[in-house]
């Protein structure tokens, strides 16, 4: 099988999953129930929900040009967010084409030849650092949490916290020495980045007029955030509808909202993403920066 005949076979199958678990998840709920929710929902709400989703992008193309700057891709920070913005746009648009990430890869990489290597360990850091705050975050939320599911885990979840920030630094600093200098800058942009999230989730269930079990559900949030990062479906389509639906199921909470949730989530982020369609059409300009003035 050729390359692009492979592509075109692991696109297929990721868009495969994507509508079996979408269509697993309408057999184990009411989606009329669904859609009554999501009518309902407050429009000023769901806009704030849309500008902390805006801004968690804004951070996270922060956190990566600071891992580009340290390999010596002086991206300007304008160059880097359209630059990212398209990404997101082939992320989710153009699963069938080349992704978001190797498209920002080969581009740093021909204007600036730093070594793939390092662009390939920079991209790979960069969404590693954003899942270990996710992690994090969640461990944090399920100590808070009452519910009876989480409390058997507490003492996991505390030593938990610590530990993988350690276990993170010693990888970065055993196997990726080059970027190791940006460690707590991304540390601290990540921490931010899913903070913003957070926010955003927030906003999501004030405009779903969700009152009960709020920390339940973003907890459910960030571990759906985690598990759509797995490259198997489209976007994280479908693995993150489902992880809300057994996340409802175990936790004790309304498995419609927790469905409604996860539909307002991806909504805001396609409506986010599409706008890299400009980029597509208009292949942005990498403009350099010079700290040496």
């Amino acid at each position: 099988m050729t390359e692009k005949g492979r592509k075109k076979a692991i696109t297929a199958l990721k868009i495969i999953i994507s509508a079996a678990l979408i269509y697993f998840i309408f057999t184990k709920i009411d989606f009329k129930d669904v859609w009554e929710t999501l009518k309902k929902s407050d429009p000023l709400y769901l806009f704030l929900a849309l500008l902390f989703f805006v801004l968690s992008k804004l951070i996270a193309a922060f956190r990566l040009n600071g891992y580009f700057h340290q390999i010596g891709a002086k991206l300007s920070h304008l160059s880097n967010l359209r630059l990212y913005l398209l990404g997101m746009f082939y992320n989710l648009f153009l699963p069938g084409g080349i992704g978001g990430d190797a498209y920002k890869g080969y581009v740093v990489q021909k204007a600036y030849q730093p070594g793939t290597k390092k662009v390939v360990s920079s991209l790979l850091l960069d969404r590693l650092s954003g899942m270990l705050l996710l992690f994090m975050y969640a461990c944090g939320l399920a100590l808070l949490s009452e519910n009876s599911f989480l409390q058997p885990f507490f003492w996991l979840f505390l030593a938990a916290i610590p530990l993988s920030a350690i276990v993170f630094w010693f990888v970065n600093k055993m196997f990726f020495p080059t970027v190791l200098p940006v460690f707590w800058q991304s540390f601290g942009y990540s921490a931010l980045v899913q903070l913003a999230q957070l926010g955003c989730v927030l906003f999501i269930l004030n405009a779903l007029s969700i009152e009960l079990d709020t920390l339940e559900y973003l907890f459910v949030f960030l571990v759906s955030s985690i598990v759509s990062v797995i490259p198997l479906t489209i976007g994280g389509i479908g693995s993150r509808e489902v992880t809300f639906l057994y996340g409802a199921e175990w936790l004790g909470l309304n498995e419609n909202f927790s469905i409604s949730i996860s539909f307002t989530f991806f909504m805001i982020t396609a409506l986010t993403s599409f706008f890299g369609i400009w980029y597509h059409f208009k292949k942005p300009d990498l403009e350099s920066v010079d700290h040496s003035k």
